[in-house]
């Protein structure tokens, strides 16, 4: 499995062929973890016309994305992190997220703000890692007692 440095990251759109592919995977990855709950989440997941897209490569090959959206003045929202499986543990989704952020400061965003499941054990370990911090869930996520909001200053 090739190291950490050797990924590379692309800034792009949501209309990259494939973001819309790994986005795929991320669906179907959540819809074996979740089942018919996942359907609620489902509306909160569209990422039509995003223009801060990630996407991280490995000798070209498309290897895992995430994107983010404005969530207020000063807030980025954090969306659609997703590494395949088979390039899990080696680092990959540091650099995807480092890469988020580091956008999303460039442009103004002074915070991050993302959900997650309980069902994802492995992304609440990833982000408390990264130093994100439990928030009481916002917006659409608010009394859904599957989600987990964190938050972290840029």
């Amino acid at each position: 499995m090739p190291i950490k440095n050797q990924c590379q990251t692309e800034r792009t759109t949501s209309s990259n062929a494939d973001f819309r592919m790994l986005v795929g995977e991320l669906d179907e990855d959540l819809n074996s973890r979740y089942g018919e709950l996942q359907k609620q989440y489902n509306g909160f997941n569209r990422v039509e016309q995003i223009d801060t897209v990630v996407i991280a490569r490995i000798n070209g090959k498309a290897i895992g994305c995430g994107c983010f959206k404005p969530f207020d003045n000063e807030t980025a929202e954090i969306k659609r992190v997703f590494l395949r499986k088979e390039c899990r543990g080696n680092g990959f989704a540091d650099v995807i997220l480092k890469e988020l952020e580091r956008w999303a400061a460039e442009l103004g965003f002074r915070s991050a703000v993302l959900e997650t499941g309980k069902g994802q054990p492995e992304a609440i370990r990833f982000y408390t890692k990264q130093g994100y911090t439990l928030i009481p869930n916002y917006g659409q996520y608010s009394g859904n007692e599957n989600s987990v909001c964190m938050k972290k200053e840029l």
